[in-house]
């Protein structure tokens, strides 16, 4: 049994255990991995142990492979879906055929992975199957919304160098995307000796099949490592506003340029607004900014009435004004309801 505790970082969860790589040489050799299970007290402190956390292992069994995971060290940052810990740089992988590109789902992607604090790119996969042109608009668009863009194609080979180039630098890349667009694919294209199980899209929705069932990190370069992850359609929004556009880096790009007159400006057509309606992705921020408004409800609304002083709102040394409700103008929803309410008022003549 070993008395010194080791330190190491989860590559994966495995049901209740974590299977712990190890720095440096050990008596399992450079960069062996023990099969740990977690003390009772790290759990009754709350602390949750996701891949990529850094740990402190001891109680080993060199023999049978095992050890306990002791301590856990502060993270940088955590990506929740899929949980990835001490994250560098977030990649989201998706098609543009079987299944095609959807910007709505991709956004939200996008908008999850930010929240990191990390680069963020963007890798289009499958490019084989649509025309150069229709490809090489899809890169120009998605550069409008200010991400980098890699086009592959595991068939072809094309894009695959520069996209090892970028995963191959220090620090953990973590692939993410829907089901389907061939994350596992890209890997195996990259490292043949992972041998990752890949199946094919279903033939009669055109929809991806799960076949990765965990996060787990593996090695494409000294000291880098990328994480596949298993895929899925429908990543959560963030719970505020604030979050929301800072989410999206062109809306932010215009913002820093000229800031809007209203410090709780919606950007979708507010007095003052000085980001406009000529961007592209404008009508997906507003249904995301629906869904966020839907989910806080009057709550959110009341807390941020509440700010303030004199419809003030206090940011840092300075006091930003708060835009009159009634000075917004109605969602289109709002006034069909109130149409509708109009025409079937009893009192209404014909």
């Amino acid at each position: 049994m070993g008395a010194e505790p080791l330190p190491g970082r989860v590559m994966a969860l495995q049901a209740n255990y974590c299977l712990v790589g190890l720095d440096g040489p050990s008596e399992l050799g450079t960069g062996g991995r023990l099969l740990c299970t977690r003390r009772t007290r790290l759990d009754k402190s709350g602390l949750q142990v996701c891949v990529g956390d850094r740990v402190t292992v001891a109680s080993v069994d060199w023999g049978a492979g095992r050890g306990s995971v002791v301590g856990l060290e502060a993270r940088h940052n955590l990506l929740e879906r899929p949980a990835v810990a001490n994250v560098s740089r977030v990649v989201v992988v998706v098609s543009l055929a079987e299944p095609g590109l959807d910007p709505l789902q991709l956004t939200r992607f996008l908008i999850t992975a930010e929240a990191t604090g990390q680069p963020v790119q963007v890798v289009l996969s499958k490019i084989d199957l649509l025309p150069a042109v229709e490809v090489e608009g899809w890169c120009r668009r998605l550069e409008g919304w200010g991400y980098g863009t890699v086009a592959v194609s595991t068939r072809s080979g094309e894009g695959l160098a520069t996209l090892r180039s970028h995963l191959g630098q220090p620090g953990i890349a973590v692939l993410c995307g829907p089901s389907g667009v061939g994350k596992s694919s890209l890997l195996n294209a990259l490292a043949p000796a992972l041998e990752l199980r890949v199946a094919a899209v279903s033939g009669r929705l055109r929809r991806g099949r799960h076949t990765t069932r965990h996060v787990e990190l593996f090695a494409l370069a000294p000291g880098a490592l990328v994480a596949d992850s298993p895929g899925f359609n429908t990543p959560s929004l963030p719970t505020d506003l604030q979050t929301l556009a800072a989410a999206f880096p062109e809306l932010l790009a215009r913002l820093r340029a000229s800031p809007c007159r209203f410090a709780n400006c919606r950007h979708q057509g507010d007095p003052g607004c000085a980001v406009g309606d000529t961007w592209d992705r404008r009508a997906i921020y507003g249904r995301c900014l629906e869904e966020v408004e839907a989910l806080a409800g009057a709550r959110s609304r009341g807390g941020q009435a509440r700010q303030g002083d004199g419809g003030m709102r206090q940011r840092g040394d300075r006091l930003e004004p708060l835009l009159d409700p009634q000075l917004r103008r109605a969602s289109r929803s709002t006034r069909r309801q109130a149409l509708e309410q109009d025409l079937s008022s009893p009192g209404r003549e014909d």
